[in-house]
């Protein structure tokens, strides 16, 4: 793969908050396992991510990926809704 065939990096989280123009705030949970006591502990992360038509809804479930910094805070786009919640 050359440099200029990188692939975006893609995430899927759930969207907590919806009230700014253009972008949503998802919230990304993962699983990581402890050191010392080998059990998986559930962590979460939430980024603001670009949404260019504003079809996200509070409560769907998107898939997201890296892009140029658009703002202050605001690295990421959304691809794909995966499954919307019904109204």
């Amino acid at each position: 793969m050359n440099t200029s065939e990188k692939r975006a990096n893609t995430l899927e989280g759930r969207v907590v908050s919806d009230k700014m123009d253009k972008t949503v705030t998802v919230l990304i949970e993962r699983q990581v396992k402890h050191g010392m006591y080998n059990k998986y502990i559930r962590r979460s992360t939430k980024v603001h991510a670009h949404d260019a038509e504003g079809e996200c809804r509070e409560g769907d479930f998107v898939r997201i990926a890296e892009c140029r910094p658009l703002s202050k805070t605001k690295n990421w786009q959304v691809v794909e809704i995966l499954e919307r919640v019904e109204r």
